[in-house]
């Protein structure tokens, strides 16, 4: 019960925040991430974090990554303490939106630690 109230919280927190998520959501899946992603070199993860999947990918990439996730983890933060619940309850909910609306062909990374890619 006690996960059901966090996550219904969590779902509150979307609800309340759903423009800004879904403005933070386009913004993730737009450039400058979209090459990476395309080529493969870049995925996403299953707590709403983006990861270099090659490691021969460029410094400039990875140096993206490393941009992108402290603005998602800045924002997730803000959110969770807002709604008093966990940043990691937050990035999970993220991911989640991240996968539904990513295109065909991005690789995402399961808590299992295995890639998958969508199609």
């Amino acid at each position: 019960m006690w996960k059901t109230i966090r996550s219904s919280k969590v779902l509150h927190t979307l609800a309340m925040f759903g423009a800004a998520l879904l403005f933070c959501a386009q913004a993730a899946l737009a450039d400058p991430l979209d090459g990476p992603r395309a080529e493969g070199l870049v995925g996403e993860r299953y707590d709403g974090y983006a990861q270099v999947r090659d490691q021969s990918a460029s410094g400039s990439v990875q140096g993206l990554v490393r941009t992108i996730n402290r603005q998602r983890r800045d924002f997730y933060e803000r959110i969770a303490k807002q709604e008093n619940v966990s940043s990691a309850e937050v990035g999970k909910v993220y991911a989640n939106k991240i996968f539904q609306s990513a295109p065909r062909g991005y690789w995402f990374l399961g808590q299992n630690g295995q890639w998958v890619r969508k199609f």
